[in-house]
């Protein structure tokens, strides 16, 4: 039994960059303590506190984001040079 593997390279290159780009246009605006103000309330220290650590945590997403995208590709190239190579075997 033979188990027959198509790799469409081009669509799926085209999907990695397609996601990369998105994640390129990913922000999360960052705010000063002069922006938001002088204020002393329980809830706006909190607020504030929330507000790093969603911006940390959107950091980090894109950070693991970058490499998954930048292994995903290798991996890519990886399967079109052994389907290459066994085409010319």
């Amino acid at each position: 039994m033979s188990t027959i593997i198509k790799l469409d390279y081009k669509a799926v290159t085209s999907e990695i960059k397609s996601v990369a780009s998105a994640k390129d246009s990913i922000s999360f605006p960052e705010f000063s303590a002069d922006e938001i103000g002088k204020n002393v309330l329980d809830i706006t220290t909190k607020w504030k506190e929330q507000e790093v650590a969603i911006s940390n945590l959107v950091t980090q997403y894109i950070q693991v984001l970058t490499k998954n995208l930048e292994d995903t590709q290798k991996n890519v190239d990886l399967l079109k040079e052994q389907d290459e190579s066994m085409v010319r075997n």
